[in-house]
């Protein structure tokens, strides 16, 4: 598979979520009409699904190449935290077989499109679970594999993970310390916990093992990804 099959209105919350990937022109257009014009008009009419559709496997395939040293055959389990839609666990799916896939996401669009950093505040959202789910399937991932979690309306799962993925997430728009409780809960003294940065030394007083696997200069935050298991005290 060198594209994913999108459903329609996927290709808009897959800007959203990853605004690189739009044209130039309608980066012109944004800039020109305003964040609100181009969240809830512009991307609604205005772009091609099969365009999107394959950068965001480009991309996501791209992720996949920075985490896949660290997924072992016998890691079952998967949580995504704000992963969006989920190419990034399709890309997994396709390449190890027979795991479960645990979403938490929130389950609505902002009005207005803001990326930065949110501190304790995490009120920014750019999903449709219905969306995410039928993404999912069209895909080739099983509904016996999908759990969705709606962030703000269900209680979040609680059994132990073998990996947990936040990628430009966590401690990426909002503080890690916001999961840190409930990450404690579904970890096992080597799960592996893969996120976004631009504190990693932060990270040594948490974590018995911090390891550095990228380091992005191009991105605002100048962040770096790492892999972190066992939480000091536990």
């Amino acid at each position: 598979m060198i594209t994913f099959n999108l459903p329609k209105g996927a290709a808009r919350l897959i800007v959203l979520q990853r605004i690189e990937l739009i044209d130039p022109f309608l980066i012109k257009l944004r800039k020109f009409f305003g964040r609100y014009i181009f969240s809830n008009f512009i991307t609604k009419y205005f772009l091609n699904s099969n365009s999107i559709a394959k950068k965001y496997h480009v991309v996501m395939s791209k992720e996949f190449s920075t985490i896949e040293r660290f997924i072992k055959n016998d890691d079952k389990s998967f949580l995504s935290i704000g992963g969006g839609i989920g190419g990034l666990e399709l890309i997994i799916n396709q390449n190890f077989k027979n795991n479960d896939y645990y979403f938490i996401e929130r389950n609505y669009v902002s009005k207005k499109v803001r990326y930065g950093w949110g501190g304790m505040d995490n009120e920014e959202a750019y999903n449709d679970l219905n969306l995410q789910k039928t993404f999912l399937k069209i895909n080739e991932m099983n509904e016996n594999q999908i759990n969705i979690f709606d962030y703000d309306n269900e209680n979040l799962p609680e059994k132990k993970f073998d990996i947990i993925i936040s990628l430009l997430s966590l401690d990426y728009h909002y503080d890690f310390n916001l999961y840190e409780d409930y990450l404690k809960k579904v970890s096992k003294p080597d799960t592996k916990i893969i996120f976004d940065t631009i504190r990693a030394d932060y990270f040594s007083n948490i974590f018995r093992k911090v390891e550095i696997i990228k380091t992005d200069s191009n991105t605002v935050h100048k962040s770096k990804r790492l892999v972190c298991t066992g939480f000091l005290d536990l």
